[in-house]
Parts: structure tokens; sequence; C-alpha cells
């Protein structure tokens, strides 16, 4: 599913293999309209612009979270891409011209396959668990790790510098 290009840069050690040093527990999954690797989203913009829907599904014990989450119109989500390798540390994405280190890209291939969405909400329904989301950019029952309230006053910088050919 994964394959390794020209001047990519494996880890010696694999993450997925080492001793966990941390409790991570997954509170719910995605619902989204990709099973496929090849169909889904590369990002929320494309996601946006394809015009499917999702749904975030929390697991029961973690459902009374969402009070207070109703008056915010977007969440930041955070996911385990539990599809994606581990093990590369420079990559070279299909479009980059040249390879980089893992934590100059957002590819999902990472240390730490987290994925990081920021999302619409469309609608809460907390006796369910669910919250109805205008896109998302990941495959169908991706586990979700965590959803944080997007705040415009800290979370918008509005002098945020990228390199030029990263623009697109």
């Amino acid at each position: 599913m994964f394959e390794q290009r020209h001047d990519e840069l494996k880890l010696t050690e694999d993450p997925a293999g080492m001793e966990p040093d941390g409790h991570v527990v997954f509170i719910g999954r995605m619902s989204s309209p990709w099973t496929l690797r090849e169909e889904c989203s590369k990002n929320m913009r494309q996601a946006r612009e394809r015009n499917a829907p999702a749904r975030l599904v929390l697991e029961p014990a973690y459902r009374e979270g969402l009070s207070g989450l109703e008056g915010y119109s977007h969440i930041h989500i955070l996911t385990w891409l539990h599809h994606s390798p581990r093990n590369l540390i420079v990559q070279k994405p299909r479009h980059a011209t040249e390879a980089k280190g893992v934590f100059a890209i957002r590819s999902p291939t990472r240390p730490n396959p987290i994925g990081l969405h920021t999302a619409t909400i469309l609608r809460i329904d907390r006796s369910s668990g669910t919250i109805d989301l205008d896109a998302i950019d990941v495959l169908d029952g991706t586990p979700v790790l965590d959803i944080k309230p997007y705040f415009p006053s800290v979370d918008a910088i509005a002098d945020a510098k990228i390199p030029n050919k990263e623009r697109t």
C-alpha cells in the first residue's frame, strides 16, 4: 500500500515494534465515505471540494464529554492513522522535487501517525455520541484520539509563514 521512493530514508527501528511508552485510548471512530486509500481525499481542502460529509462516532463512555461543544462551529480532531507505515524519517512526496524530513511535511507516514483535522460541525447528538462534519480526509473506521474546540482567537495565525512552493 505504501511504496518507498528514491531519496527516502527509513528509521533503523520501526516505531510500530517498539515498547509503548504512553497509554493512549481511542475515544471513537470516523465514519467517512472513503474505504480505499487511493480514493481518500489527501487533505481537508480536497475533502470539502468533494462535498462528502462525515461523522465522528464516540464510544459511550466519552459521550458526556460533548457537553458544551454545541456552541462551537469548528473542532480539531486528532486521529490515529492506523494504516500508515511508521518507519520513514525522510520522505519524497509525489508532488515534491526533493525529499524532506517527516516533520516538514504532512504525510500520514510518520513515527506516530497522528492526523490533525479541522472540521466544521454540522450537528451534534450527545445521546448517540455523534458529530456530523462537513468533511474529513481519513478512511472509514479511522480511530479518534481526541477532539478540541477551534478558537479563532488563538488557532488562526495571520502572519504564519510557509515556503512559497507549499502554498497550493
